[in-house]
């Protein structure tokens, strides 16, 4: 007879929705905060559970803001994450319209022209189409849907648009506690450039890097950590 029986292994495993393991990462540090149920705004957040670094949350009670432009990744949000506020619209500097790039693989849609281009050049990808979206400021969205405060968990994978949002918020009012940003640019090659310049910018607003998945840094605020933790 096996020493563990799977009753006992199983009360030690751990679920995870992210491509390599964020959520998990993110889970620990909110614990260590002692925040059971973080709010979080998810920018591009692509899928209710695949690859999702915010599905892990919402099961556990959690709730948040769901930022997704493409409207048929959208529809499973109304359908599985009805608990949350589900928004059909892009980031962008000011309330209005961008032209919205599909590309063949989803996970890359982008407002970006200049990304959708790179894409095609670097690996076996085309834009589908261009659709007009409407854009909102991440300000304007907090302050409609969350009353001004922003939420604890910011996670945001834009494609071509990272900096830009991550500039915009007002450090100095209200901010995310923990950070979980792609920071590696697209490559098929595995020579993806690591985006040091918002990495630094990041830490530039007291935040310190927790942890880097390659993919995915994730940062948290530094004053936070240290007044909780230490």
């Amino acid at each position: 007879m096996p020493f563990f029986k799977n009753r006992k292994i199983k009360q030690w495993r751990k679920l995870s929705y992210s491509q390599s393991g964020e959520d998990l990462i993110i889970r620990f540090i909110f614990d260590e905060l002692q925040i059971k149920k973080p709010s979080y705004i998810d920018v591009g957040a692509h899928h209710p559970f695949y690859l999702s670094n915010t599905a892990l949350f919402y099961e556990s009670g959690s709730k948040g803001i769901n930022i997704e432009p493409d409207p048929l990744l959208f529809k499973p949000f109304t359908q599985y994450r009805k608990r949350d506020i589900n928004l059909n619209i892009g980031i962008g500097e000011n309330k209005g319209e961008a032209d919205f790039y599909i590309i063949s693989s989803p996970t890359l849609n982008t407002f970006s022209k200049q990304e959708a281009e790179n894409y095609s050049s670097e690996g076996d990808y085309k834009i589908v189409r261009v659709i007009k979206t409407p854009v909102n400021s991440i300000a304007n969205v907090i302050q409609e849907s969350n009353n001004g405060v922003f939420p604890q968990l910011l996670n945001l994978d834009a494609e071509g648009i990272d900096e830009l949002i991550i500039r915009s918020i007002d450090y100095t009012k209200s901010y995310p506690l923990v950070i979980c940003i792609e920071t590696i640019s697209f490559s098929t090659s595995g020579n993806g450039i690591k985006n040091t310049e918002i990495i630094n910018f990041i830490l530039s607003m007291g935040y310190i890097l927790y942890a880097d998945t390659y993919i995915n840094s994730i940062f948290v605020k530094k004053d936070i950590w240290h007044r909780k933790v230490q």
